[in-house]
């Protein structure tokens, strides 16, 4: 049953290491292992291989942020169900988390983090989703038998999800690296005082006396 639910090349995925040095190409340029391939399931490679031994086969690219893998939600949505998995937006793509990520207590439990939470793993999610990563939706799978990765299964409720946050503010780890979006709210608490700019505009309106009687 799980088997069926769950893609054959997921957990292989999840357990795979990336961003190591090919050995096979180690002198050249784009030697960093950050591809997998659905199609063999036997662990990372580089793009020098891909190009050799993987050409006519189906590739997932693994990027990095804050030192956890994600993958773009543009391609491996079209090769499994993703939904009740949170998203994000990083550097100006929408990305999902592979694996859960450990959060601090104090982070988990400071004033003003979101109410929703991560069903497996208890953290603290942006939207009203299920999931923090692939990983912990896989475990939801497995021990509370929710939701699968059956493409058939979708519906126009994922698209509305992705679409209703896809201007939400990125997760805060990566608002350190973007400094400005922390004085947009500051800003926009000081607009410029109306009563200044009436008080030049009746400056120049002239005043008539009374009309005698």
């Amino acid at each position: 049953m799980e088997q069926m639910m769950v893609p054959p090349w997921l957990e292989p995925l999840l357990a795979t290491s990336f961003f190591t040095i090919c050995p096979r190409h180690s002198d050249s340029a784009r030697s960093e292992c950050n591809m997998f391939c659905l199609d063999c399931k036997n662990g990372s490679f580089c793009f020098y291989c891909r190009s050799s031994k993987h050409k006519d086969h189906l590739v997932l690219q693994i990027r990095r942020s804050s030192y956890h893998d994600v993958v773009r939600v543009g391609e491996i949505q079209n090769v499994t169900d993703i939904s009740g998995v949170q998203t994000y937006v990083i550097n100006s793509a929408r990305v999902i988390f592979l694996n859960e990520r450990p959060q601090p207590k104090s982070t988990s439990t400071s004033k003003g983090v979101s109410p929703h939470l991560c069903e497996i793993c208890g953290r603290s999610l942006l939207d009203p989703f299920r999931f923090c990563s692939l990983g912990c939706k896989v475990e939801g799978i497995k021990k509370i038998r929710v939701s699968n990765f059956n493409l058939s299964t979708k519906n126009e409720e994922i698209e509305g999800r992705r679409l209703a946050s896809k201007e939400e503010a990125e997760e805060e780890e990566l608002r350190v690296e973007r400094p400005q979006e922390m004085y947009r709210t500051t800003s926009n608490q000081h607009p410029p005082s109306h009563h200044n700019s009436n008080s030049r505009r009746r400056k120049g309106i002239p005043h008539r006396a009374p009309f005698g009687s």
